[in-house]
């Protein structure tokens, strides 16, 4: 009989979400540089190149590959032949790593876990509770799969019950580009098919923790019907042209992960939840002997990229740009910040909405006119930082207070990740102003161009405060020009044609 003692089990929790918040998966890493090398997008090629050498930053500096950490999720597989030597339960144990990996002051993990959701919404500033998922089976060992799940790609997550004579491959393709690019592609769709409705969304988020390995499929060909529907929905998905980011382009999925369980004759429930750019999770064993020991992988593995702006961005200085400078910028065209910048997310914005709708003023010293607005909610800053990673959140979620933002406030532009709907397009369209994209997946190279930051509204919202960041050089795809052309449209446009021919 094994005993697993409390602290070798609570240990080897807290290490490994501090692993995974640095190291990405090498399967990952070697996928998405092979995905570089035949890639012929030149946007979507140069947000790839930018993941990859933020990745390698990342593993150098043990700092967060994104900003947003993720809400932890465990799933466990505990053997009926385990002892434990302690007084606390697995869940309270789980918890306990969580909060040690999440407040480690070498690498503090951004706090993004919100207790009494439908209420308060109050932040727990550990990042407590864990999702966990628990099953007790034969052995004499404890197996740990975790995952740090950021919110972008899980709020894309997409489930349906389908009729038996559905096809689940139409509705997957109908479905993908719906979700927009607020995911982060290049990466992972999981897939669960069969069960009951919640048992199908646990087997999509399972099948995200298996090793991409669809291009040894793709050479030895398929042994059985889900490997056969793995290889069709990935070329499919591959050919609806969205690409890197969303900016059109070869590669959308890195891998297509499926697995099924059986279900009633008259359901087909069907899962779909993509794993992001920032794609982490980690498998081990306890075995009684101490703590898991986990291996940093080397840095050799991952593949020669530089990244540099280049000679091509237009550099602009956002403390004299102004309306009439970027009516002349095209959707596409990449450019590099200099200057300052207001932030601000969710919570801000509805902050801002409560006090207009009151006939409130906007805090003293708080004046957006004529600036540009960054939705981000950064990692804190450990040593000598100015601020921890800090690259955009999805911007989709803002568009519903962007016609106030440029009504009321005076904002004249806006930088954050992956499309604009309707409603934002109109709104810039009918104010003339513009958005801007930054790559999702590169919150730690993005944080390298901010030379200075302070909080200037609503402290009380941790990361989610309003902070006035000063960058230099911070890379930006012009995303919606001023006319409201969109390039999150007109980019999977043409490379969707292109991958038909």
């Amino acid at each position: 009989m094994t005993t697993i003692r409390e602290q070798d089990f609570i240990q080897s929790i807290a290490d490994a979400f501090q692993f995974i918040s640095y190291y990405h998966p090498i399967d990952y890493i070697k996928a998405l540089g092979e995905a570089y090398e035949r890639e012929k997008s030149a946007a979507a090629k140069d947000a790839m190149a930018q993941i990859l050498v933020n990745s390698r930053m990342s593993a150098e500096g043990r700092r967060p590959i994104c900003q947003d950490t993720g809400i932890a999720v465990v799933f466990l597989k505990i053997g009926m032949n385990v002892r434990w030597e302690t007084q606390k339960g697995v869940a309270e144990m789980v918890n306990e790593g969580v909060r040690r990996a999440y407040t480690h002051p070498d690498n503090v993990l951004r706090a993004s876990i919100l207790a009494d959701p439908a209420g308060t919404r109050r932040n727990t500033r550990d990042n407590t509770p864990a999702v966990i998922h628990t099953e007790v089976v034969l052995g004499d060992t404890v197996e740990i799969q975790i995952a740090a799940k950021g919110g972008g790609s899980e709020n894309k997550s997409q489930f349906v019950m389908l009729n038996p004579s559905d096809s689940l491959v139409d509705w997957v393709l109908n479905t993908v580009p719906k979700m927009g690019a607020g995911w982060c592609p290049p990466g992972i769709l999981g897939i669960g098919i069969g069960g009951t409705a919640e048992k199908a969304m646990l087997l999509a988020k399972q099948s995200l923790m298996a090793p991409i390995d669809i291009q040894a499929l793709q050479a030895r060909g398929p042994s059985n019907r889900l490997e056969e529907l793995r290889l069709e929905l990935y070329d499919k998905v591959n050919a609806l042209g969205i690409g890197a980011q969303g900016l059109g382009g070869l590669t959308t999925v890195l891998d297509i992960k499926i697995l099924d369980y059986p279900t009633h004759a008259v359901s087909l429930p069907v899962a779909m939840i993509p794993n992001c750019a920032a794609t982490r999770h980690l498998h081990f064993v306890l075995d009684g002997s101490g703590p898991a020991n986990l291996t940093p992988p080397s840095l050799e593995e991952w593949p020669q990229i530089t990244w540099e702006a280049g000679t091509q961005a237009r550099r602009v200085n956002l403390d004299q740009v102004t309306p009439e400078d970027f009516a002349q910028w095209q959707p596409g065209e990449r450019l590099l910040l200099s200057g300052k910048m207001l932030t601000g997310r969710d919570a801000a914005h509805k902050r801002i909405a409560d006090l207009f709708a009151q006939g409130q003023s906007l805090p003293e010293g708080l004046d957006f006119k004529n600036r540009f607005i960054y939705y981000v909610g950064p990692v804190d800053a450990v040593r000598d930082e100015v601020v921890g990673p800090a690259g955009p959140t999805t911007s989709t979620r803002m568009d519903k207070f962007t016609d106030m933002m440029l009504e009321k406030t005076g904002i004249i532009g806006m930088i954050g990740k992956a499309e604009r709907g309707p409603q934002a397009i109109e709104a810039i369209k009918k104010y003339q102003a513009v958005y801007l994209m930054a790559v999702g997946g590169a919150g730690y190279l993005v944080s390298k161009a901010i030379r200075a930051a302070k909080v200037v509204a609503f402290p009380d919202l941790g990361m989610e405060a309003i902070h006035e960041f000063e960058v230099e050089d911070m890379p930006v795809t012009v995303a919606v020009d001023a006319r409201g052309e969109s390039v999150h449209e007109t980019g999977p446009a043409k490379w969707r044609i292109h991958s038909q021919i």
